[in-house]
């Protein structure tokens, strides 16, 4: 764990030697959703590959970048491109970013995501608030030694998804007429897409949307204390008894029409939360 804060200090130290802000929050960009990232002023934009012990994104739709700047007049890191379990990187490493979004002065982190739809109620490229998620990856960032200036040993997970910021989601895309979901996210290792019988289970756990990341991140982020602001954006739908094969550009398409709603609801969100 000491060699943990040892690399989150490096990376801080290129990072800022880059890009002399504090940041007010991290933005971390899934699939479809880079699209934000042009919104964002005053901008410097660092390659993964520069900053010290941050991954290499391997996914086609992912940048791969990370960009520091302004956005609604808030200063922000995003991370456009994410890291996955999937990936064959470990979770420490999929979740280092959030400690260095934290080490650089962050206390609110903003996650995305493209989800499979399960709730028969959800349609293609709907925005759902992430209200709850359930782990079901097989395995914890926060496993092995813990380090108490990182956070606490057993961090409580009543609250991952702060409900004071997503109500103000909700209401930030009822302001913009888009239609906004709550919803619970399961997160599954992937990288194969589930079959009907595990869409019929995981439904029956009470989970709404189902993808391959954003719950180590959040888990690391509640550990470091970051209010947590989670979005996922609905790419196929899952329902076993009408289920078709995936089209991947399908899916990309439909992330971006997605992203396209993202891009429009998250600068709001900012804009209510300085007026708050």
């Amino acid at each position: 764990m000491q060699g943990l804060v040892k690399q989150i200090d490096e990376a801080v130290a290129v990072i800022r030697s880059r890009w002399p802000g504090t940041p007010k929050a991290g933005l971390i960009l899934g699939t479809g959703l880079g699209g934000l990232a042009e919104q964002v002023n005053h901008k410097i934009v660092i390659p993964y590959s520069e900053i010290p012990h941050f991954p290499t994104s391997t996914v086609q739709s992912h940048a791969g970048q990370l960009v520091c700047g302004e956005l609604c007049g808030i200063p922000i890191v995003a991370m456009e491109g994410r890291f996955h379990f999937y990936e064959g990187y470990s979770m420490q490493q999929v979740t280092f970013p959030v400690r260095v979004m934290k080490s650089l002065g962050a206390d609110t982190l903003v996650v995305t995501n493209a989800a499979g739809g399960m709730n028969p109620h959800f349609k293609l490229s709907d925005v759902v608030v992430i209200d709850d998620h359930i782990n079901l990856m097989g395995d914890n960032p926060l496993r092995g030694v813990n380090d108490d200036k990182l956070g606490p040993r057993f961090p409580d997970m009543c609250e991952p998804y702060s409900r004071e910021l997503s109500a103000i989601a909700l209401q930030s895309a009822l302001e913009l007429g888009i239609t906004a979901h709550k919803g619970v996210f399961v997160a599954v290792t992937g990288p194969n897409l589930e079959t009907r019988a595990e869409y019929r289970m995981l439904r029956g756990m009470g989970a709404d949307v189902v993808g391959m990341s954003t719950v180590p991140e959040v888990i690391v982020a509640v550990h470091a204390g970051l209010r947590v602001l989670g979005f996922s954006i609905v790419t196929d739908i899952c329902l076993p008894d009408a289920l078709e094969p995936v089209d991947i550009q399908k899916i990309l398409a439909v992330a971006a029409k997605g992203g396209e709603k993202l891009s429009r609801l998250i600068p709001k969100v900012f804009e209510n939360l300085k007026s708050a």
